[in-house]
């Protein structure tokens, strides 16, 4: 009997760890996306607070970045090291129009995309994330309120 009464007493706390856990990887998770989509902001506001056009030609394209490669006014040529903001559909070898941002040409976008393409994606991790974690969260704490 007295096994028992352990095990009881522990599994609600436990429960209740679990589930506050889960509730700090959500949040976590959900600030670095929204960090992500103030990223994306502050990137567009730079470029069009100093906005210089240029054609750029598509160099690689992997999972991870797009990098691109033109020139600017003064002759200088540039491949940002991070690639090109919202790359979607762009092949090697492709001609595109970009935007950059003329006192740090290393921040460069698809010209007329904006950071309005972000919002689908990581909107929808976040449904997908809270879609999970919320019944998780309120099976591991239901009741807890009534014991209390």
């Amino acid at each position: 009997m007295v096994d028992d009464a352990v095990r009881t007493g522990a599994r609600p706390v436990a429960r209740l760890l679990v589930g506050r856990s889960l509730l700090v990887v959500g949040g976590v998770v959900t600030l670095i996306a929204l960090v992500l989509l103030a990223a994306c902001w502050r990137d567009d506001l730079m470029i069009g607070n100093r906005l210089g056009k240029a054609t750029a030609e598509v160099v690689s394209v992997s999972f991870q970045r797009t990098v691109v490669r033109f020139a600017t006014p003064d002759g200088a040529v540039h491949s940002p090291p991070q690639g090109v903001l919202y790359p979607d559909g762009l092949e090697p070898g492709q001609l595109v129009r970009i935007e950059y941002d003329t006192g740090n040409p290393e921040v460069a976008r698809v010209a007329g995309r904006t950071a309005v393409l972000a919002l689908l994606p990581v909107g929808t991790f976040l449904l997908a994330v809270w879609a999970v974690l919320g019944p998780l969260v309120w099976w591991l704490l239901r009741g807890r309120t009534r014991r209390l």
